[in-house]
């Protein structure tokens, strides 16, 4: 079996690692970067950068709190990039080194399809190469939106591309959008001493995530100085001078907002354009292709995975759908309960969530319990110094089946896989309860939440 993959992301990368494993001849073509954005212009640079500039927000504000003495802490913006850099190139290196001693075949270059049999590849070195298939798979990935707002295109917007390698902090950023790229850049450049407004159209930031805990980063938001205007529209942006001008409406009237960048954190848009897909007749809905639960397009022989499907924009999604389209191509499906995504945000708390929220499981009409502990209340999140957040399960008042755990606080994003293996198993409340959690750890407001579904959590005082 002959397979083709267009696009080395973590989609990619990983369909090709899998098939390689199941007896396939794989030809993977990578336009730009193997390992796509995530590893190159996404997930792990912006991760480097949050780690870095939470511990020197944490050690200049708490050195002391924490029974630490330091004369002199300063963040050296140029080492930090450098390893940003290192950490990038390590994990790229790495994924080379998987599809090379899997034996795919690597081309670097733009990728078309010819027929629904042939994909025509235009090399970095400017040759042409025609790659035969029995199957293929798109794995292009997507690219931030740029909301044409009129200065938009003005010198000093940028988008989270950019906003990676800048070659300074700046002493001021606007960000427009209040999803997870933008409060994840908010937490990076607030730790990092800018000055930071964020303006949302929504009604909230992260407003897919349960409120009890976005409310735990807007606190933490408000402390560090950050400004957040929701329910807000971004009219115009315009020079002034050396630094940017935006007229913002909101909801207590127009404001201006100066600042030295602006970044757009919009959201993004699969990448479908260019690939040939309309002469082989593969549908696309609003620049997203169409794809069914086994990843496979209008077309028999073409599947589609990652963000390039407008399914959900996540790596970890990305990786499995690759997954489930290697296992169709070769005969050995497996089902993915795609219930049980986590949803994570590494800001400062982390937030996580998985299943669903609150106001989800109302909206399907459910009828729930819901509990919530604090980490005030946790022995290690006292040791640690890190008691704003919370752990809140959602479980259905009928059969106890925990429906969904939402968590904010220090390794939230570490932890939501307890969540994640309770709904897959469609386990209830009871077995958390009866589950023994190691004592001092984080995870032990897991149980405590779980006590409060039916009960009271053990260590909070009774309300009088």
């Amino acid at each position: 079996m002959k397979v083709a993959i267009l696009g080395g992301g973590p989609a990619g990368y990983v369909s090709a690692v899998r098939l390689a494993q199941l007896g396939a001849e794989v030809t993977l073509i990578e336009e730009e970067h193997i390992g796509g954005t995530c590893l190159n212009e996404g997930c792990i640079p912006a991760k480097v950068l949050l780690h870095t500039t939470e511990l020197y927000s944490r050690l200049s504000k708490d050195a002391m709190a924490l029974g630490l003495e330091i004369e002199e802490l300063k963040l050296n913006w140029t080492m930090v990039q450098e390893r940003k850099n290192m950490a990038v190139f390590q994990l790229v290196d790495g994924v080379k080194t998987l599809l090379e001693t899997n034996k795919v075949n690597v081309i670097q270059g733009k990728g078309r399809f010819l027929t629904r049999y042939e994909l025509e590849v235009i090399t970095d070195t400017n040759e042409r190469v025609v790659v035969p298939f029995d199957k293929a798979i798109i794995a292009t990935g997507s690219r931030p939106i740029r909301v044409p707002i009129p200065g938009a295109d003005l010198d000093g917007v940028i988008t989270s591309k950019e906003a990676l390698s800048l070659d300074s902090v700046p002493e001021s950023i606007c960000i427009i959008g209040g999803g997870v790229i933008g409060v994840e850049f908010a937490n990076i450049f607030s730790n990092a001493g800018a000055k930071v407004t964020i303006v949302e159209l929504l009604p909230n930031i992260l407003v897919n995530m349960d409120e009890d805990v976005v409310n735990c980063l807007k606190a933490e938001f408000a402390e560090a100085g950050v400004d957040v205007h929701v329910d807000s529209r971004v009219e115009k942006i315009e020079a002034e001078g050396d630094r940017l001008k935006l007229v913002v409406f909101t909801p207590d009237g127009e404001k201006e907002i100066r600042a030295d960048k602006v970044l757009m954190a919009t959201g993004r848009r699969p990448n479908s354009e260019d690939l040939g897909l309309e002469r082989i007749g593969v549908k696309t809905d609003k620049g997203a292709i169409v794809v069914d639960d086994s990843m496979k397009t209008s077309v028999e022989n073409i599947y589609a995975i990652g963000d390039c499907n407008g399914k959900v924009l996540l790596a970890h999604v990305a990786s499995v759908q690759g997954i489930v389209a290697a296992e169709n191509i070769m005969g050995k499906y497996i089902p993915v309960d795609f219930r049980t995504i986590p949803h994570c945000v590494y800001t400062k708390p982390e937030i996580a969530s998985v299943g669903l929220t609150e106001k989800d499981a109302l909206a399907k009409s459910y009828r729930i319990k819901t509990s919530k502990f604090p980490l005030y209340a946790n022995g290690k999140s006292v040791i640690m110094g890190e008691v704003n957040g919370l752990v809140k399960f959602i479980v259905d008042a009928d059969t106890d089946e925990i429906l969904g755990l939402s968590m904010a606080g220090n390794n939230a994003t570490e932890l939501i896989h307890v969540g994640a293996l309770a709904i897959r198993l469609e386990a209830t409340v009871d077995e958390i309860l009866t589950t023994i959690y190691a004592h001092p750890t984080v995870s032990e407001a897991i149980q405590e939440a779980a006590h409060g579904v039916n009960g009271h959590p053990i260590h909070l005082p009774v309300a009088e």
